[in-house]
């Protein structure tokens, strides 16, 4: 039987992250996100875990990043304000190479913004919002259900590729309560991390075998043996720092080309009735569903128009991009910005279609009235 819940999306984050193995969440409550800490504070003790309130968002990440060092599946969640302050301690947990999924709210902005109120202002802070040559992967949900979905996703490929982890929602997906059918638990694949095969005197955190470029890392149980030394700042195999610049450089390249190299395995995507279409809408997140109802009314009216909706949205999905722009003549870009993700677009494009934009940042969402005026403007 169906297993059917009527939940917001910030609950399907918590009860999936619980469902993914996540045993430890520290976190300081913020709108919109603050109905995850809510709920896992409730939940969390009742399978075995830990739940921390911390004095505020910088003490969270860094707690969070301790419990992964400690073998514990990690996570936590804050709005675009509380993920600014959260920067330092993403890129700790990227040069120590840590399974960390961080959830993002996203509300308006810059400083205080609208917090009570839908954006998708934090597209490139996602990215580029903490210092140094680093790669990230950043998944943005479109419905309920992947909220859900998602989530899982999210800590599996944490683990999988030793890395933080971010999750876009936003205010509308967040407060939004519907009844979702959720997969049946055992059809969901959960990723653990990998464990050393070798004795804890010959274990080395940052050694990488020929055929994998993720070293493996001690899970809670076999923490206590594996004992080793971790460091903010760049090391060698056996995580003690070293500025030798042979072995910066290639570690460097390692981290980022580990998650590069499996974009395959990493991006998500989908095709919106592109097949026959003469005009292609790129949008992600709660913005997609208002594109979704826009292409309907289009062709409705005899406008053919498809979109494409990047689930994975860091690493951007440049080859997917670069081969609509090759397909279209007219693509439109709508995000509830003024303008990120558009120019990933147009340097994939490559001046190959003419790129126009559907871009809001009022904190309310884009409707569907305005992304099929623009369809109807560029399809005259």
């Amino acid at each position: 039987m169906a297993d059917v819940q009527i939940m917001n999306g910030n609950q399907l984050i918590a009860e999936a992250a619980l469902l993914a193995g996540c045993r430890f969440y520290a976190g300081y409550p913020i709108t919109p996100s603050s109905e995850i800490p809510e709920l896992l504070a409730r939940r969390m003790p009742e399978v075995g875990g830990i739940f921390m309130q911390l004095e505020d968002e910088i003490a969270s990440i860094v707690a969070a990043a301790a419990a992964s060092y400690a073998g514990y599946k990690s996570m936590t969640a804050s709005s675009g304000p509380g993920i600014s302050l959260k920067q330092e301690g993403l890129g700790m947990a990227c040069m120590m190479e840590l399974p960390l999924v961080i959830v993002d709210v996203m509300r308006g902005g810059p400083s205080t913004g609208l917090p009570t109120r839908a954006s998708q202002s934090d597209y490139m802070q996602a990215r580029w919002g903490t210092h140094g040559d680093h790669m990230i992967i950043a998944v943005a949900p479109g419905t309920l259900l992947e909220c859900y979905t998602e989530t899982i996703r999210a800590f599996n490929m944490a683990e999988r590729y030793r890395t933080p982890v971010l999750i876009l929602s936003d205010a509308t997906l967040a407060h939004l309560s519907s009844g979702v059918t959720l997969p049946p638990p055992d059809t969901l694949e959960i990723v653990d991390r990998r464990q050393p095969a070798v004795e804890p005197e010959n274990y080395r955190p940052y050694e990488i075998s020929a055929t994998n470029p993720v070293p493996p890392l001690p899970n809670r149980e076999n923490f206590p043996r594996y004992r080793f030394h971790m460091t903010g700042l760049n090391k060698d195999a056996t995580g003690f720092p070293t500025e030798n610049a042979t072995t910066v450089l290639a570690d460097e390249n390692r981290m980022i080309n580990k998650i590069m190299d499996a974009s395959a395995d990493i991006e998500s995507f989908e095709h919106y009735q592109l097949e026959d279409a003469q005009v292609a809408v790129i949008a992600y997140g709660s913005n997609a569903n208002a594109a979704r109802v826009a292409i309907k009314e289009a062709r409705a009216q005899g406008l053919k128009v498809g979109m494409f909706r990047p689930i994975t949205v860091w690493p951007f999905p440049f080859q997917q991009v670069m081969e609509l722009g090759r397909k279209f003549k007219h693509i439109i870009v709508s995000e509830m910005n003024l303008g990120q993700m558009i120019h990933e677009v147009q340097r994939a494009l490559q001046g190959r279609s003419e790129l126009h934009s559907v871009l809001q940042a009022a904190g309310t969402p884009i409707r569907p009235q305005q992304i099929l005026q623009k369809i109807r403007e560029v399809s005259a």
